[in-house]
């Protein structure tokens, strides 16, 4: 496609761009929320939103958003959705919208680890995911509308030592009140 990572250019995320993402929440494997679950988090958790666009243009091409949450050695970052239009992926784009999400947890909120929740059938996800350094910590039955388990995956930071923030669960558990 000759297109690189190079070629999008970051910036956080805007009220406004909730009137641009369609070309990149249009997709089975992209979860699409109401619209105040957007303004939630970008009110709450601006820091945690950024955007990815075309160069010269406006048009999205990703974007990711988070949050920071729990107590003591659970406090962490949240990856509540990272996603790229299909005409951007496997070039980067998600790896570099990772990439911020964890500076933010590790350099701002001093966490101690990021996790987030993907569906057990998407393995090109999990793959990703993977090669991030991300390794599955437990799976949560029923998360996906209590039709299909998810992973709950996790990445320890430089904070927890001793990486006891992704020693796996051994068996699976249904999803609790913080999931």
């Amino acid at each position: 496609s000759g297109k690189s990572p190079g070629m999008t250019t970051t910036r956080p995320f805007r009220l406004t761009d909730l009137f641009k993402f369609n070309n990149v929440n249009l997709d089975p494997l992209t979860e699409t929320y109401h619209m105040s679950f957007y303004m939630q988090y970008l009110a709450k958790w601006p820091e945690y939103f950024m955007a990815t666009r075309a160069p010269g243009s406006e048009r999205l091409t990703g974007y990711v958003m988070g949050k920071v949450e729990g107590t003591g050695e659970n406090w962490h970052g949240h990856v509540t959705a990272v996603t790229v239009s299909p005409d951007y992926r496997r070039l980067g784009c998600a790896q570099n919208l990772m990439n911020f999400l964890e500076d933010v947890s590790e350099h701002v909120h001093n966490g101690y680890f990021v996790d987030l929740y993907v569906r057990k059938s998407n393995d090109v996800a999990i793959g990703m995911y993977k090669k991030l350094g991300y390794s599955q910590y437990r799976e949560v039955i029923g998360y996906y509308s209590g039709e299909e388990n998810a992973y709950d995956m996790r990445k320890a930071l430089p904070r927890d030592v001793h990486k006891k923030s992704i020693i796996p669960l051994p068996a699976p558990v249904h999803p609790g009140p913080n999931d």
